[in-house]
C-alpha cells in the first residue's frame, strides 16, 4: 500500500513513517523546504515539497496513494507567525479531505487526542470539528486518540523530555499539580497502532482511543523520570490556581512553559481505558515505566 502522511517529521510522524515502512509499506511524506532532513524511512519513502496551506501540494502528495494520515497538531499557537491551530488542526483537515476527494482516495487515519471536544479549548475544539468534518466526509475514516505519548525523542521533543528538562534536572524542588490524572501511551505502541488499523475495515467510522496500562498523577510521572535518570526529587504540590494566574499574564510569551488552555486541559485530566489499544496492536501496552524511560538518560 502506498501511504501519504501530512505531518510526517516530527516526533511521532518519524515513528508512523519507519513502522510503515517496516510493515512493507511505500510512503510519500509532504515536506515543508528545509526539513528534508528530518525525514526518516530510507529509500522507500518519497518527499513531496510544500506546505500545508497548499492545495496543488496536497494533490501531488496524495495523487497515486492508497491512503492518507493526517498527523498535523500544535502544544502552542503563534497567530504572528501564521501559526494557529485553526490552520494547523482544522483547516488542514478539510483541505485534505477535499483533496482526497478529488482524486478518490478514500482511507483517512486521524490523529487526534483523548478529550476533545466543542466547546472546549482552542485545542480541543479544532480537534473535534476536524473529527466531525472527516467522519461525515464519505471517506472511510479512522479516528485515533492518543493520551499524552512519550518515548525517546530522537533529537526532537516530547512530553517526558520536556518535564526532565524544566522540573526534574533544575536543582530545584519539582512542581506537582493535585488532581491531574493521565493515561501515557509509548509511541511505539501509537505507531503500531496506526499500522493495524490502516487495512483494518472494521475501524471505518471509529473514534479510538489510544493510551496506557496505568493511570498517573503527576506526581507519579515527575517521580518515574526522576527514577529514570537516577536522582532523588523533592516534589513540592502547587495549586493549579497559581499556574493559571501566572499564565494570564504571561502565556503571550514564547518562553512561557504553559498556556492557559494548556492548564485547562490538565486539570481535565487525560485518561482512558488501555483495552481499545491492546485489542488492535494485539499485546499488552507498554507502561511508563522508568525503564521505559531509560532514554532520558542517554
Amino acid at each position: 500500500m502506498r501511504v501519504a502522511i501530512i505531518g510526517g517529521t516530527g516526533f511521532v510522524g518519524g515513528y508512523l513513517v519507519e513502522a510503515l515502512v517496516k510493515a512493507g509499506h511505500d510512503v510519500a511524506c509532504l515536506v515543508r523546504p528545509g526539513s528534508e532532513d528530518k525525514l526518516r524511512g530510507g529509500a522507500s519513502v518519497t518527499p513531496v515539497p510544500g506546505e500545508l496551506g497548499s492545495t496543488q501540494a496536497l494533490k501531488r502528495l496524495i495523487e497515486g496513494c492508497d491512503a492518507v494520515i493526517y498527523n498535523v497538531g500544535l502544544l502552542r499557537e503563534f497567530p504572528r507567525r501564521g501559526i494557529t491551530f485553526e490552520q494547523a488542526q482544522f483547516q488542514g483537515v478539510v483541505d485534505t479531505v477535499s483533496a482526497m476527494q478529488n482524486t478518490g482516495v478514500r482511507r483517512l487515519l486521524l490523529m487526534s487526542a483523548i478529550g476533545v471536544k466543542h466547546p472546549g479549548t482552542k485545542y480541543q475544539s479544532t480537534k473535534y470539528r476536524a473529527e466531525q468534518h472527516a467522519l461525515a466526509s464519505g471517506l472511510d475514516v479512522t479516528v485515533l486518540r492518543p493520551s499524552v505519548i512519550f518515548g525517546d525523542p530522537r533529537g526532537t521533543m516530547e512530553f517526558a523530555t520536556q518535564l526532565y528538562g524544566d522540573m526534574v534536572r533544575p536543582p530545584l524542588p519539582a512542581v506537582s499539580f493535585p488532581g491531574v490524572r493521565m493515561s501515557p501511551v509509548f509511541i511505539g505502541d501509537v505507531a503500531d497502532a496506526f499500522v493495524a488499523a490502516l487495512e483494518n475495515d472494521a475501524t471505518y467510522g471509529k473514534t479510538i482511543e489510544l493510551a496506557g496500562p496505568e493511570i498517573l498523577s503527576w506526581d507519579d510521572i515527575v517521580r518515574r523520570i526522576a527514577a529514570a535518570v537516577q536522582r532523588k526529587k523533592l516534589v513540592l504540590t502547587m495549586p493549579l490556581w497559581v499556574m493559571r494566574s501566572g499564565a494570564t499574564l504571561f502565556d503571550w510569551l514564547p518562553f512561557y512553559p504553559v498556556t492557559r488552555d494548556q492548564l485547562i486541559m490538565l486539570e481535565e485530566g487525560n485518561t482512558a481505558s488501555s483495552d481499545d489499544l491492546r485489542e488492535l496492536i494485539a499485546r499488552p501496552p507498554r507502561a511508563m515505566t522508568p525503564e521505559a524511560l531509560a532514554y532520558l538518560g542517554s
